[in-house]
């Protein structure tokens, strides 16, 4: 048995309340979500209904799980499948130290700059 000091105790409970929290607001706006939009992934075009209705998640499109504008602007519908995709494209673009959503770091290799000059060499 894990005998929790009086600190550890409260910990628990704020991190279980904060979890809490985060599901009945993923509740909502997923909610919302399937009301104002096609139940259809914008990715994939897979439809979905019943039972594998569920595979159907909200994606932020900012990835701000906070901005819920009650429109919608932010979300997007992702089957559980392209959703992970799109994450994990994000996770490797900023691995790289690309920029997703701005403008991507400018190439300054060139790989053509002297071609002229080893193209007269070999003559």
């Amino acid at each position: 048995m894990i005998n929790h000091t009086p600190n550890q105790a409260r910990l628990d409970s704020i991190v279980a309340e904060a979890r809490r929290h985060s599901s009945e607001r993923e509740a909502k706006y997923r909610e919302r979500a399937l009301k104002l939009y096609p139940w259809v992934c914008v990715r994939c075009a897979r439809e979905f209904s019943g039972a594998r209705l569920r595979e159907l998640t909200v994606h932020h499109k900012d990835h701000n799980h906070d901005n819920n504008p009650l429109d919608g602007s932010n979300w997007e519908l992702l089957c559980i499948y392209c959703h992970e995709n799109e994450h994990a494209r994000i996770l490797d673009e900023s691995l790289r130290g690309r920029v997703i959503g701005g403008q991507a770091p400018v190439a300054t290799h060139n790989p053509f700059a002297n071609l002229q000059e080893k193209l007269n060499k070999k003559k």
